[in-house]
């Protein structure tokens, strides 16, 4: 956690060379060499400090996996779905059962809402997390949910199993370490012009602060396409599963902006290794209060998991054998 430049300590070192230089060389000289040594040198450590990384693929080590109310993240490819955002209870209620019903126990949504307009809808707060939750609680699912303020984290984890950071947030460090503290694993967004490497030391803020159980996500990058909302790096699925052990996952929805290419998306995406799907689920997308147009009937999540289990891709929910969780009705 140290800074790998220290200009007071690199002053320090050349100060007492230049004492002990006998010559020939005079002392100019002396400092434009040892600064291009001292220059190399933090360029070396700077790369096998990547590797070092506590986010960073050890050789040979294996996928990380863990539990959130008994499903298993990081094993077989899992699902995570469910509206934009919390409208009602009703609303909430009624996707739930309806993933319920076609084995997903991985609850989206969100109860803080990052806006462009701040006159868009911006979520219902502290009540949109209790709804959250009470959905979940009743169908035995996790909750996913974003935090967006290093001051909400606390009653974001009341409610929440899995902390989102959203794509607006990756540069956000007070967050990341706020969010590392909560002892609730985080899903961290790729930012839409963010680097993979990037995207890895974010996850060290929130590894560093004690948190190892990191669930990385493409969302898409910016670029010139007017088709999409944002262009899906499918690259980035496997360069990641090579950087690092944690799960990978894709957020199909926030990458195509539209519904009816999202099947394709998912293939591609679990083809290139994700080891999780993100997809927005609304009982009515027509009526949804933001992303309307890249929001699927809970009908058409369902198609979506039939091709993707027709074409191998997606198979059941991975349950602990020892965590049994009671539906409620």
């Amino acid at each position: 956690g140290l800074p790998m430049h220290d200009p007071d300590r690199e002053q320090a070192i050349i100060e007492s060379i230049i004492e002990r230089n006998p010559g020939p060389f005079d002392d100019r000289t002396i400092v434009r060499l040892f600064r291009e040594i001292l220059n190399a040198s933090l360029g070396h450590m700077e790369r096998t400090g990547q590797d070092g990384m506590l986010v960073a693929r050890a050789p040979g080590a294996q996928d990380v996996r863990f539990s959130v109310r008994g499903w298993q993240i990081g094993a077989e490819p899992v699902v995570v779905a469910g509206p934009c955002a919390v409208e009602s209870e009703d609303q909430m209620h009624e996707v739930a059962a309806g993933l319920a019903r076609l084995g997903v126990g991985l609850l989206r949504g969100g109860a803080f809402k990052p806006r462009t307009s701040p006159y868009s809808f911006q979520g219902l707060g502290v009540e949109g997390l209790k709804i959250l939750r009470s959905a979940a609680d009743r169908h035995a699912m996790a909750v996913v949910t974003e935090v967006m303020d290093p001051r909400n984290v606390e009653v974001v984890a009341r409610y929440a199993d899995v902390l989102q950071i959203g794509a607006r947030n990756m540069y956000n460090y007070d967050l990341l370490r706020e969010a590392g503290r909560a002892r609730r694993p985080v899903f961290l967004k790729r930012a839409m012009s963010a680097t993979l490497d990037e995207l890895m030391w974010a996850a060290e803020y929130v590894a560093l602060s004690g948190e190892d159980r990191i669930i990385l996500c493409d969302r898409g990058v910016r670029t010139f396409t007017r088709e999409t909302r944002n262009s899906l790096d499918i690259a980035a699925v496997p360069l990641l599963r090579r950087k690092t052990a944690l799960p990978i996952a894709v957020d199909v929805s926030h990458a195509a902006g539209r519904r009816d290419i999202l099947v394709p998306l998912a293939r591609a995406a679990l083809a290139a290794g994700a080891q999780m799907l993100m997809v927005e689920v609304h009982p009515r997308p027509a009526a949804a209060r933001s992303d309307a147009s890249q929001q699927l009937s809970v009908e058409e999540f369902e198609a979506m998991l039939e091709d993707l289990a027709a074409a191998g891709l997606l198979g059941p929910a991975v349950r602990n054998q020892d965590d049994r969780v009671e539906v409620r009705t």
